[in-house]
């Protein structure tokens, strides 16, 4: 099968989501070498435009060159050397993907629970760090298995008053939300490239703050990674230009064109757009009579959990909605699989018409499936409009 041949699909999964045409354009510029003097410039363009979108002036601030996982493994295998004390805020898969990583670098693990679907309390989080006293503490914002957005000031002030660091994943919520890295006082935070920045997968953003810089300079072990080494790539996207592999260079011309995008259209606009499209798509839910899994509050705009109708065959929905209509939705993962769909709206994908497509396929499908559904989800979602 050719490119030609792929079909156009309407991504709306977890991820990744649909691209600019101008990202993948990007893509298909000339190839030139990684310490080519224009190649530098676009590399320190990308890093400004990255402080823009990440809300910060933390100098250590790169696209990591590997999905947003790398740069989870980034951010800990840079932070943590074995013995020291991590307590890892856990309420769905990405928050147990940190706990996994902690254990295998040898960290002194300690986890704070919370049910899937749910966000942190913050007298929670307080209690937990009381007890253990940790280095650092991990979460995330925007938990990908959930939909849940998570609060973060007031971690942060938890998390500081106790003299820990503060890592956080953005993976999922950068571009969709406000991530404000430097009034949160974020020590690092990391993200990937293929969700609500509508780049193609393959880079993953990170940013260290001060403290974080300082813990890195102070280990007392190397960074068990060479790969994910801190103190040797931010030499490469330095001034030094110290050689440390070879950059993908076409994905990083397709980040710094997506970026642009996202500043020419502006964050706040961007988060007002991803919010709209949100409260269309539940209006349509609910019209139909199904639910959503999280409650309002919580609820992240470009990552939507919603609960799957009794006598719906979960495998057969999604299936349909890709064969006969090019739509993307994801399954539930761990104890969710089989309960509730993920519904992205994410970047490009994020859009009115693509909201309304869903809605109308979903109707028909559930329909012919037998399920009990009321008529007038994409009505109850231009209403909304």
């Amino acid at each position: 099968m050719t490119g030609a041949d792929l079909p156009h699909r309407i991504l709306l999964g977890p991820g990744p989501s649909n691209c600019h045409p101008s990202v993948l354009q990007a893509m298909s510029r000339p190839m030139i070498g990684h310490l080519d003097p224009e190649f530098l410039k676009i590399m320190d363009e990308t890093q400004a435009l990255l402080r823009q979108v990440m809300k910060t002036s933390n100098r250590l601030t790169l696209p990591v060159s590997g999905t947003g996982s790398a740069g989870m493994e980034t951010c800990l295998c840079n932070l943590v050397e074995p013995g020291d004390r991590v307590l890892v805020c856990v309420n769905g898969v990405f928050g147990t993907r940190m706990a996994d990583i902690v254990e295998r670098l040898r960290g002194e693990l300690h986890t704070v629970q919370a049910e899937w679907g749910t966000a942190f309390e913050p007298e929670a989080v307080a209690r937990a760090v009381s007890e253990v006293r940790p280095k650092l503490v991990a979460i995330v914002h925007a938990e990908t298995s959930t939909g849940v957005l998570q609060p973060i000031e007031d971690i942060s002030r938890i998390v500081h008053e106790a003299g820990a660091l503060l890592l956080v994943d953005a993976v999922t919520s950068l571009g969709g939300a406000p991530v404000e890295t430097d009034k949160w006082q974020v020590d690092a935070l990391y993200s990937g490239t293929q969700k609500c920045l509508s780049c193609p997968p393959g880079l993953a953003p990170v940013t260290f703050g001060e403290r974080a810089v300082a813990a890195l300079d102070a280990r007392k072990s190397r960074v068990t990674s060479w790969y994910l080494d801190m103190a040797m790539v931010r030499k490469y996207w330095g001034s030094e230009r110290t050689y440390h592999h070879t950059a993908p260079i076409s994905m990083i011309f397709a980040l710094n064109q997506a970026l642009k995008l996202v500043v020419a259209e502006g964050l706040e606009a961007r988060f007002a757009r991803h919010r709209l499209n949100q409260r269309a798509l539940v209006a349509g839910i609910e019209a139909m009579g199904l639910s959503m899994l999280v409650k309002e509050a919580y609820r992240a705009p470009m990552l939507n959990a919603v609960r799957i109708p009794e006598g719906a065959d979960d495998r057969a929905v999604r299936a349909a909605l890709l064969q006969e209509h090019d739509i993307e939705i994801g399954g539930g993962l761990g104890p969710l699989a089989g309960k509730i769909w993920r519904v992205g709206l994410m970047g490009e994908s994020s859009a009115r018409e693509n909201v309304v497509a869903l809605l109308s396929a979903l109707e028909k499908i559930l329909k012919a499936q037998g399920v009990r559904v009321r008529r007038g989800a994409a009505k109850a979602a231009e209403a909304v409009y």
